[in-house]
């Protein structure tokens, strides 16, 4: 039970600090968390990141698009079992995640009606998301090779009593 609440702490700090902290639009460790915590640690542990997102968007503030980011954010954990082989099959699997948010995240956008339910609408949604799809994309890079370096380091294998699933 300790080391729940301690794992959930370290899960909600991460995603926290990375939310809180000013950044540029989609530049955050939510895509790199939702796949590694539930690939690393198992599927039991998803529902801590979705407690997380919903204690850190009291702050931020819930919008007519929350339940369309952590659908995504579910899927993404699912999907990351199937992704725990190796190095380069989890850094794609945190990219594929990326593209997964993209999509899910954007045809929330487009049904909320902010473009109009034309097949011009959902081209112009897609078109106009791209450059944050960008910082997406270099944002979960970079979070999944801090996760990465910490997850293999000496230190970290070492002193954790946590099972690798791969």
């Amino acid at each position: 039970m300790k080391k729940n609440f301690f794992i959930f702490l370290g899960i909600f700090a991460a995603l926290a600090s990375s939310r809180f902290i000013p950044h540029p639009p989609n530049f955050t460790s939510i895509i790199a968390l939702s796949f590694y915590v539930p690939a690393l640690l198992g599927l039991r542990y998803l529902p801590f990141l979705i407690l997380s997102f919903v204690i850190t968007d009291i702050f931020i503030g819930y919008h007519n698009l929350t339940f369309w980011t952590w659908g995504s954010i579910i899927l993404i954990g699912l999907i990351s079992r199937y992704f725990t082989n190796n190095i380069i099959k989890r850094l794609g699997g945190a990219l594929i995640g990326s593209f997964i948010f993209f999509l899910i995240t954007n045809l929330g956008v487009w049904f909320s009606g902010m473009y109009g339910h034309t097949i011009a609408g959902l081209i112009t949604c897609f078109t106009l998301a791209v450059p944050f799809f960008a910082y997406s994309i270099i944002s979960t890079f970079l979070f999944s090779s801090i996760i990465e370096a910490f997850y293999n380091s000496k230190i970290f294998v070492k002193f954790s009593k946590i099972k690798k699933y791969y």
